[in-house]
């Protein structure tokens, strides 16, 4: 305990540009508050609107509570060391954010997984979707998503307080996370690298398989659709969570992959951003501004509040 008391973890990541401080401190405010604004707004409409109360809106909202932890793990903390001189956290604040971060990060790649599914069941099954894809049967799959992603969180967080570090940690990095904290190790990582390579292989690129898979399936089915608007409304459906999976799914495999074999994460702080912070804001645009039945719904939701007002 006396140990890590006195060690320091420096956050310098964006430290290098010192005259630019006030201008990232404001970018990264309103990236935040987009972020926040846009997920809750998204949490409540599906909440307050019974038309809403779909797998795929109740996965939705899922997703919009993971983005918000992911947010809410990395940017304040980013805030304050942008307006501070001394850009320092705590051991144990560092370990809690990248805890947080990681379990928020495990449990969104399941749950896009678990999201082809439910677009796989709804096209290519459309008449038994319902039965299929039943409450019980929801909960079950947003549960195993969040409860895997926990238990993997934990099982890097438990390997990294092994470790042994130095008594001041420089971290090139925006905030703690698993691949630039691995580098200031003093002890030997070899177990750790093991491990983010085998969790890689079971999130990462199974879950990614598995909506390769999905997708292959949905679109063979979607191309056997004779109407023209038929097959133009299942392909709308599918855009939105396809597109999301791709800024998603790329970031998350370079970043956690690449440590292992090399300790060069210069790249890691560009591509971390895409997962970190530009993901959780585009999530609220692309399945609000791309969805009729949302934008519908938070048209009404504002309605209904003016005339409340009134």
């Amino acid at each position: 305990m006396n140990e890590t008391s006195s060690m320091q973890f420096l956050l310098v990541g964006l430290s290098h540009y010192p005259y630019l401080q006030p201008l990232f401190f404001t970018i990264f405010f309103m990236i935040y508050l987009m972020a926040f604004t846009g997920n809750i707004l998204i949490t409540v409409v599906i909440s307050v609107d019974p038309r809403l109360h779909t797998p795929m809106y109740f996965f939705l909202v899922n997703l919009s509570v993971l983005d918000i932890c992911c947010t809410t793990a990395a940017i304040p903390k980013m805030l304050q060391i942008l307006i501070v001189e001394k850009k320092e956290i705590s051991y144990s604040a560092c370990i809690s954010q990248l805890y947080l971060f990681t379990a928020a990060l495990s449990t969104e790649l399941i749950l896009l997984t678990v999201m082809a599914y439910d677009r796989y069941v709804a096209i290519c099954f459309p008449l038994r979707y319902k039965t299929i894809m039943n409450r019980t049967a929801c909960a079950c799959l947003a549960g195993t998503a969040w409860i895997l992603g926990s238990v993997n969180s934990m099982t890097h967080t438990c390997l990294i307080l092994k470790l042994s570090f130095k008594e001041i940690n420089i971290i090139d990095h925006f905030f703690c996370e698993i691949p630039p904290v691995l580098k200031l190790a003093n002890s030997n990582t070899y177990v750790n690298d093991v491990v983010i390579v085998a969790s890689d292989v079971l999130l990462g690129m199974i879950c990614f398989m598995l909506t390769v898979i999905s997708y292959t399936y949905i679109i063979t089915t979607i191309m056997k659709i004779k109407s023209a608007e038929k097959k133009k409304k299942a392909f709308s459906t599918c855009a939105s969570h396809l597109t999301v999976v791709t800024i998603f799914y790329g970031g998350v495999i370079y970043t956690y992959v690449r440590p292992a074999f090399s300790k060069h994460l210069e790249a890691d702080k560009v591509v971390s951003a895409l997962y970190a912070i530009a993901s959780p804001v585009l999530n609220p645009v692309i399945y609000s501004l791309r969805n009729k039945e949302v934008i519908n719904a938070i048209n009404k939701t504002f309605a209904r509040k003016k005339s409340w007002l009134k």
